[in-house]
């Protein structure tokens, strides 16, 4: 997919229509953490939920509005759940 604004390729990891709802930060997240940022940047220059999940996920919102509308909502709402709680998980030591 290519970003209209840089005019560079944007590699989208494969993702689901709602992210796992865990209590604590999984593999998912992990590889997400770029998606979720993304979401947040364009939430906070309040961009359309539209033109950010196409950009985002690549996702047609006007062939697809319900899956789009939930890819969207979910996974911003992971985004903040990650900035008031998950990022806590991320800032523990790792057991070797």
């Amino acid at each position: 997919m290519v970003d209209k604004n840089t005019r560079e390729v944007v590699t989208i990891p494969p993702f689901e229509d709602n992210p796992p709802q865990l209590d604590r930060v999984g593999p998912y997240d992990q590889r997400h953490l770029a998606t979720y940022i993304r979401l947040l940047d364009a939430e906070a220059e309040g961009a359309d939920w539209r033109e950010a999940v196409a950009i985002i996920f690549g996702l047609d919102p006007e062939k697809e509005p319900e899956r789009a509308k939930r890819v969207h909502d979910s996974h911003l709402a992971r985004a903040h759940w990650m900035t008031e709680k998950g990022y806590r998980h991320l800032l523990e030591p790792r057991m070797q």
